[in-house]
């Protein structure tokens, strides 16, 4: 993983030192509220329901284990015991006291992390594939172009000031784990022969008017990626509204513009640089931001395991948890690990100090020191030996961490809703775990197969309703919680849109409507190969409308 060098160093504590100041003048009241917002913002510091919220950037996902280690510390010394994991890759803090923040900062300073980036109208932290290094359908590793885009965004001066929030996905396999097109930029990593370069996204997003992106450019070679994105910041920097902040995303000015004006004008901004402002980028740099991404020294291994089989006929709970939560890996004899952070009857993506610990040993002893955060709120070991997986799971299991769900139907995406965020119109934590008590079956939730679901908690849409195959977005009505439930998004590379199917439900009706649309889609798959997505596309939405709304 990419290592700070010096001037990193120094930039992170120069950042925590002002930051400190800026705090001390806010307890004092030399700073009124409104004064240090955009101070806190800069920072990673919210000011929710009930307590100011740090969130701490994961660049591109990764940890080592001494950094989740330290996660576990701030959970333990400075909060409740417990961090939440979100779907950008990072992790919130909840009940961090205003005046212990920056003794926070100090301390992820010292293993190399911080908060800049994770708030505010900037280039937030870049997204990728939890798998990447590992996957076998990736052409490259993306990580090296996402610390690539790291260092270029952070403190671009042109880019400080956005007419919003702006958010940038990477991906290098043909299956999208990225959800590079609901991004306000994804790039898709290609190859032509031997040359690298980037299919280029714009103008995706969720939210109140959400869109698809819109292919912008079908390869850009890599040494000029940088000046491409330059020169789409700068056509959304320039016509971006600042008047409106639901008007002011990126997805908002393409879809206004047209696609094809957009683009034309991108192409002449593109063109327009001048010599002085191109992006030096050459592949001797490339190459060293590669390096600090090499695989790890896999030790070679046969592609099967006898002692993984015998431990799947000995434990079925272990056998099913194989048939879930593992992924291929490139190389023979190992796997990616993906460690559910959805157990039943917990908050999607809360993680305990304890349990943060114990995948930093897991990490450590088995899996070659590094760990992932997926955006569907899970941890990933994305190299174990077949061998040591019964020994991960056991570790997993005792852990609470051993839930066999990856991409299953209680495997959810969900926001803090009404619980935390001051946003929110709505709870979104306790209607998923209603819901997941209808699956909680495991071979009931196996036989369903892969199935999504996301909960929001307000238009805002940070549990990613509209890209769920069955999406729930709880709404205010008179004080009243009702929920509006959409079917048949998707964010992978056939990324769609979910449409609401009708009136909005009481809370207490939704896992009976959920469940009934399961069951219509049991009823009538081909065979259980078939997943509910495709089902959903082949029968159309009104069926499972007509399920939704049915009597029981």
């Amino acid at each position: 993983m990419y290592r700070y060098d010096q001037f990193d160093a120094q930039i992170v504590r120069e950042r925590v030192a002002q930051f400190r100041g800026q705090v001390a003048r806010r307890l004092s009241g030399d700073l009124l509220e409104d004064e240090f917002k955009p101070l806190r913002l800069q920072n990673g510091v919210y000011l929710q329901l009930h307590a100011y919220m740090l969130r701490i950037a994961i660049p591109y996902g990764q940890l080592s284990p001494r950094q989740l280690r330290r996660l576990a510390e701030i959970a333990r010394d400075y909060d409740k015991g417990y961090g939440h994991f979100t779907t950008r890759q990072n992790i919130q803090f909840n009940w961090v006291a205003l005046k212990d923040i920056p003794d926070v900062l100090e301390k992820l300073a010292e293993v190399e992390m911080h908060a800049i980036q994770t708030s505010g109208n900037c280039i937030r932290n870049t997204t990728t594939d939890h798998y990447a290094g590992a996957a076998q359908d990736e052409v490259l590793d993306p990580r090296a172009w996402c610390e690539i885009i790291r260092q270029w965004s952070t403190f671009h001066p042109e880019f400080a000031f956005l007419p919003r929030k702006f958010k940038i996905a990477v991906t290098a396999a043909e299956h999208d784990r990225a959800a590079i097109r609901v991004h306000d930029v994804g790039l898709h990593i290609r190859k032509r022969g031997d040359e690298v370069g980037f299919e280029v996204h714009v103008g995706g997003g969720q939210g109140r008017t959400p869109h698809i992106a819109a292919l912008v450019n079908p390869f850009v070679p890599e040494d000029r990626i940088l000046d491409y994105l330059e020169a789409i910041m700068r056509v959304y920097n320039r016509y971006g509204r600042r008047d409106n902040k639901y008007k002011a995303r990126i997805k908002i000015l393409v879809s206004e513009l047209g696609e094809a004006e957009y683009i034309r004008q991108v192409e002449e901004e593109f063109a327009a640089q001048r010599p002085d402002e191109k992006i030096d980028l050459p592949a001797e740099e490339i190459a060293r931001i590669h390096a600090y991404f090499a695989p790890p020294p896999l030790a070679e291994k046969s592609a099967g395991s006898k002692l993984l089989d015998a431990a799947k006929v000995a434990d079925p709970a272990f056998a099913r948890w194989t048939r879930t939560n593992l992924h291929p890996h490139k190389t023979p004899g190992y796997a990616s690990v993906t460690v559910s952070l959805k157990p039943l009857g917990v908050a999607p993506g809360d993680a305990t100090d304890a349990q943060m610990e114990v995948v930093a040993d897991l990490a450590e002893q088995y899996g070659y020191g590094d760990i992932r955060v997926s955006h569907a709120q899970n941890l990933i070991l994305p190299h174990v030996a077949l061998d040591d997986l019964p020994a991960v799971y056991a570790a997993l299991d005792a852990a609470g961490l051993g839930a066999a769900n990856e991409s299953r139907i209680t495997d959810m995406i969900v926001c803090p809703g009404l619980d935390f965020c001051n946003l929110a119109n709505a709870r979104s934590i306790p209607v998923a775990l209603e819901v997941q008590k209808i699956f909680a079956d495991p071979a009931y939730e196996e036989d369903i197969g892969k199935l999504h679901i996301n909960v929001s908690g307000c238009i805002n849409a940070c549990g990613h309703h509209h890209v769920g195959h069955i999406g729930i977005l709880g709404v205010d009505r008179k004080g009243e919680e009702f929920y509006q439930i959409l079917l048949g998004g998707r964010a992978d590379e056939k990324a769609a849109l979910g449409e609401i199917v009708g009136p909005g439900l009481r809370a207490d009706d939704v896992p009976g409507a959920i469940h009934r649309v399961v069951e219509y889609y049991r009823a009538q798959r081909t065979s259980p190969a078939e997943k509910f997505i495709d089902t959903l596309e082949r029968l159309g939405h009104q069926p499972f409308q007509d399920a939704l709304y049915a009597a029981d």
